[in-house]
């Protein structure tokens, strides 16, 4: 089990709009950050997409729940996103499992998250949503 997964998913918990400069303590000055919807590189970067995202939201949260180091400076987190946007599921809580693969050193320098896109979002706008739910159906 890996101190240093558990550690970063700790202070990565935390997080919030209030208390972005914890980032420094888990990411390094030119990490990359990608996700299915957006890649980062650069700490100060990261800090502002992070910025933005919490403010464009009224609850967000992280649960970790499982952590896998495959090798020395590398390994996965799994964790539930739970949040609420007033534009999104009529301000509904939302939830999305996901995957984060990290990889570091003293900290993070590349993070890549895994998760359903639709389910993040699209599945939860008007008209794209219905569209995306009755195809997600059909294909099943």
């Amino acid at each position: 089990m890996s101190d240093f997964l558990r550690q970063f998913a700790h202070t990565f918990a935390e997080l919030n709009k209030n208390n972005l400069q914890r980032l420094d303590e888990l990411y390094s000055s030119d990490a990359l950050f990608c996700d299915p919807l957006h890649e980062v590189r650069g700490l100060d970067n990261i800090r502002s997409y992070f910025a933005e995202l919490y403010a464009n939201v009224s609850e967000l949260r992280f649960d970790f729940y499982a952590f896998d180091e495959v090798r020395q400076g590398e390994g996965y987190l799994r964790w539930t996103m739970s949040y609420r946007h007033p534009r999104l599921a009529k301000g509904r809580l939302i939830r999305v499992e996901g995957c984060s693969h990290l990889q570091w050193n003293a900290r993070v320098y590349r993070h890549r998250d895994y998760f359903d896109a639709g389910n993040l979002l699209y599945e939860h706008l008007p008209l794209l949503g219905q569209a995306i739910r009755w195809l997600k159906g059909r294909l099943a």
